[in-house]
């Protein structure tokens, strides 16, 4: 699915030259999509820039193909009351590092597409119960050489587990799919006289959400 339309040759024919007019709206729809804060400063400017020097239908989809097309809502948040879209304004972090220290990542916080953390005689909280998600999966590549990282996840996403521990432990009991829609987090990395523990838990403000939820089937 994209924001374009059709040319004459169907969607087959992804050769076929754009024109100026197919440039603009799917320029129009990136602006957009900046407005909403779904693309920052930096990817618009770069996606433009690609858009202006695209010479077919084939070239101009993939710029607008992660974007709702206009005067379309966002998608509706899961049945579960969870809603891991993005928050403008909301801080956002790429990296951790706890050396002879610590960090934290917690609360409300839109998490990118890959987080790298480290710790070196030092340690590291990732919480993303309150988290939303830039994309549908994200990488959290963890690094910790005589320290440890505390990972929690929210029981409804899904997560995959993938780390190493060497005199050091790695834990990947946390591995598991998620409700349907849910998000993917996926953690790798390595252990070394260190711990890595990956825990899932309820989501804050879980019981509340399911209340009203209940209220409104009631209802």
């Amino acid at each position: 699915m994209t924001n374009l339309p059709e040319p004459s040759g169907g969607p087959s024919a992804p050769d076929m030259r754009a024109g100026d007019a197919d440039r603009e709206q799917a320029a129009q729809v990136l602006r957009d999509a900046a407005g909403d804060g779904r693309l920052t400063l930096a990817e618009l400017d770069e996606r433009l820039d690609a858009v202006y020097a695209a010479k077919t239908y084939g070239e101009l989809a993939p710029l607008t193909r992660d974007l709702p097309a206009p005067g379309t809502s966002a998608p509706a948040a899961p049945l579960t009351g969870a809603d891991w879209r993005p928050v403008r304004g909301a801080p956002s972090w790429r990296i951790g590092i706890g050396i002879m220290s610590g960090f934290n990542r917690t609360g409300v916080w839109n998490v990118p597409r890959k987080f790298s953390a480290f710790a070196f005689w030092g340690g590291g909280k990732i919480d993303l119960r309150e988290a939303r998600f830039d994309e549908g999966t994200v990488t959290i590549r963890a690094l910790a050489i005589m320290g440890g990282f505390e990972i929690i996840v929210p029981d409804d996403i899904t997560v995959h587990v993938k780390g190493l521990g060497i005199m050091g432990g790695f834990d990947q009991r946390a591995s598991g799919p998620g409700v349907p829609g849910s998000p993917t987090v996926v953690v790798k990395g390595l252990a070394f006289w260190g711990g890595v523990g990956v825990k899932r838990r309820k989501r804050r403000g879980a019981k509340k959400r399911r209340e009203e939820l209940g209220q409104g089937e009631a209802g």
